[in-house]
């Protein structure tokens, strides 16, 4: 029998505890992971110390990868390999990232005298590894240049924090006692990285959420990012992928909220569960089969509609209601997805897409960007549509999606202006802007070919900095 280890049961800053576990087994199938450094014994340790917060990150992991683990199809593993690194405290900084070579955690100071470990906090273990699971699955997100799609792939990272948490027994009956089972409202499961964000709070007071990093019970619904600012404060919808995400997490959880109580009107515990893993089993067939296109949100919208009717359309109501009134789908869209369409066509909108490593590459003006006479390429979000999915804007019109072209170029324009581009000395001196204290999620790199293509480095957990 394994020994136990004390974890924290939430975020370190909740309102709830600790909670002793079996001490987890990270070295599984198809997800196996392997933490930098000498694993402590496997017994209860004090808070605070590196041993604690050893096991309390490899709990979060091993609840995460046995929840994907068993939801993915066969064959599927993580993108850079058949085992994923996972470094707890890789220096000073106030954030957490997945560049494809490793989960990356830091520490920093909390505001008030203590030093805040972002590899302690279950939420952010569970985000980070979030963008694992989703490259594994679709790995040609990553490069993608279209404002929507690493916005999702926030979003998804955020969803992926949140399901998680719900394999914790001891959370689940606190939810239900706090929420009285309206799981969309504002509780210690909704508000993710309390902790984290209060750090970022004190150096930045608009950044975060008053009461954590992002709370995924919010009110925004979906506007057109193009006629959005690159960036805002965290009261207002952005372009900022971390931003712009908590419109499609608001719409998934005010869904999940609907599918628990369509189980039933007095959920229990293990209603939790089963919803949960329904859900998360509907949303790896939907990011699987939505081609990727600049309306991203709307196309994977609609395969979740389809994929829970080819499962017997048990939560057709709440979720389609959800995505209709949060704008992420058009009412006609919704109504039609499953059920006005011919057979042969919902069959093909839920089937899973090939699966590639990148789209394809397409040139845009180098000159527009500090580059001279060379051209950029960029991987355009230019899939076949097999579905006709939109959103809804203000006022409840239609909202026309840019096609791929103008949705790279907005893509990149966004990224120069955040300064989220390092040009690796391929900028001419004098021309291009740098922004040198900005982070960089994006390096122009040349190609055997001699040319230039915009690539991502990694994916951060928070905005700011």
């Amino acid at each position: 029998m394994a020994d136990n280890v004390l974890v924290w049961e939430d975020d370190p800053a909740s309102e709830l505890g600790t909670i002793e576990v079996s001490a987890p087994d990270l070295n599984r199938p198809p997800y196996a992971l392997l933490i930098d450094g000498l694993a402590p014994p496997a017994r209860v340790h004090d808070k605070g110390t590196r041993e604690f917060r050893y096991w309390a990150a490899a709990a979060a992991l091993s609840r995460a990868v046995s929840f994907w683990g068993g939801l993915v199809p066969a064959g599927i593993t993580w993108e850079p390999g058949s085992v994923l690194s996972v470094i707890l405290d890789e220096g000073e900084d106030l954030n957490a990232f997945y560049d494809r070579k490793a989960l990356n955690f830091f520490h920093g100071p909390s505001g008030d005298g203590r030093t805040v470990f972002s590899g302690e906090s279950p939420d952010i273990v569970c985000h980070e590894l979030g963008h694992g699971i989703l490259d594994s699955l679709r790995p040609e997100l990553f490069n993608t240049a279209s404002l929507e799609v690493p916005a999702f792939h926030e979003s998804f990272a955020d969803i992926s924090a949140l399901l998680t948490a719900l394999q914790v027994p001891q959370l689940r009956d606190s939810i239900l006692k706090e929420t009285g089972g309206h799981l969309d409202r504002n509780s210690n499961w909704s508000r993710l990285a309390e902790q984290l964000g209060s750090a970022i709070r004190a150096q930045a007071p608009d950044a975060v959420d008053p009461d954590c990093l992002r709370n995924a019970a919010n009110s925004f619904t979906y506007q057109d990012p193009e006629t959005l600012d690159a960036s805002a404060p965290a009261a207002a919808l952005s372009q900022e992928p971390h931003s712009f995400s908590r419109a499609f997490t608001g719409a998934f959880l005010e869904a999940f909220a609907g599918m628990v109580l369509t189980k039933s009107p007095n959920p229990t515990s293990d209603d939790l569960l089963a919803v949960s893993k329904a859900a998360g089993s509907l949303l790896v067939a939907a990011v699987q089969s939505a081609p990727v296109v600049p309306e991203w949100y709307s196309q994977v919208a609609a395969a979740l509609i389809e994929a829970d009717r080819q499962n017997g359309g048990t939560f057709a109501v709440p979720l389609k209601s959800a995505l209709v009134r949060r704008g992420i789908l058009t009412a006609q869209n919704a109504v039609a997805v499953g059920f006005l369409q011919a057979g042969s066509t919902a069959v093909a909108a839920a089937a899973p897409a090939a699966k590639v490593r990148d789209l394809p590459l397409q040139a845009i003006d180098g000159a527009a960007y500090g580059l001279g006479n060379v051209p950029l390429f960029v991987h355009v979000a230019n899939q076949v549509r097999r579905v006709v999915a939109l959103a809804s804007g203000r006022g409840g019109g239609i909202v026309s999606p840019p096609n791929s072209d103008r949705a790279a170029r907005t893509f990149v324009e966004h990224l120069i202006r955040l300064g989220r581009i390092d040009y690796d000395g391929h900028g001419i001196q004098g021309a291009y802007v740098a922004h040198p204290r900005a982070r960089k999620t994006h390096r122009i790199e040349r190609l055997p070919n001699g040319a230039l293509a915009l690539r991502r480095i990694l994916f951060y957990c928070q905005q700011y900095g």
